[in-house]
């Protein structure tokens, strides 16, 4: 669907079930739309963050990317309370009833799609808002560049739901070996200014400059040649896997598919079920009321 942009310039739009893409000449714009839900990723949603980026890359008119989160929040991570909706319960939940299907599923909906979204050829920009969580920092950090508002907030406290982490471990990456055993051992939440301190983050602009700011990157991307981007973009990626990341990356999604499938992780499973949210099962450790 076409629309006018305030620019004057065309808009090619659609809707998919839980995200929203937008084109206005170089630059497109994919929201994920579940702010009901912060922004958690169902398998639906990252069906969807495919299609969308899958409009993007045959667009010859786009050469950049944004990634949004509609709402208050960029992403809370996987969601767990409705991970699989309707499009693909039957399938994925009789796969995910044992720890090979469970593999398999993890392995295709976060391992594999995330991976294309840090391999997608054009070059691509995070726009973070409010919580950026496990598997929602994992996603950001897929991204080319990163650009924060001040209210954002970077976390990623499964370790103390006995998980290793979500499904790639990007923090060394982002923030160096030393912090980023501190950042996940703790579980401790960090804010936009120390993000970029860290690196983790390319820019922090003021919440109401988000948007704007984000734009305004991407433009200034954009001018670079389309080849001359894509193949620094692969240089730079290239460059990374030689050191060892993409390696990295497969050992840890294995060892967080064991770990996932201790007893301990099983048991906190359980009791995340019978408490109704890990907000409870993480009180309750806190008192020292729940097993390790």
């Amino acid at each position: 669907m076409r629309e006018q942009a305030q620019s004057g310039k065309p808009v090619k739009s659609q809707d998919l079930a839980t995200v929203l893409y937008r084109a206005t000449g170089p630059v497109a714009t994919i929201t994920m739309n579940r702010p009901e839900r912060r922004n958690a990723q169902s398998t639906g949603l990252i069906e969807d963050l495919e299609g969308a980026f899958g409009l993007a890359d045959a667009d010859g008119e786009v050469r950049v990317v944004i990634l949004a989160g509609a709402g208050e929040h960029f992403s809370s991570g996987h969601d767990l309370q409705g991970l699989l909706d309707e499009r693909e319960a039957d399938h994925w939940r009789h796969l995910r009833d044992t720890p090979e299907g469970k593999l398999r599923h993890e392995d295709v909906m976060y391992y594999d799609k995330c991976l294309q979204i840090r391999d997608f050829r054009k070059p691509t920009i995070a726009q973070v808002q409010g919580a950026c969580v496990a598997a929602g920092l994992m996603l950001a950090c897929m991204c080319d560049l990163i650009v924060a508002s001040e209210d954002a907030r970077f976390s990623n406290p499964v370790l103390r739901m006995s998980g290793a982490g979500v499904e790639l471990l990007v923090e060394p990456y982002e923030m160096g070996f030393r912090k980023a055993k501190e950042f996940l051992f703790t579980g401790e939440t960090i804010g936009a200014q120390e993000a970029w301190r860290l690196g983790l983050v390319n820019k922090v602009v003021a919440p109401g400059q988000l948007a704007s700011a984000t734009l305004e990157l991407a433009e200034a991307v954009a001018r670079v040649p389309p080849i001359t981007a894509q193949m620094v973009k692969r240089s730079i990626n290239d460059a990374q896997d030689l050191a060892g990341q993409r390696m990295a990356y497969r050992n840890h999604f294995m060892i967080h598919q064991y770990t996932s499938n201790t007893e301990t992780a099983l048991r906190m499973l359980s009791e995340r079920k019978r408490m109704g949210s890990m907000r409870e099962v993480f009180t309750a450790r806190d008192r020292g009321d729940a097993p390790v």
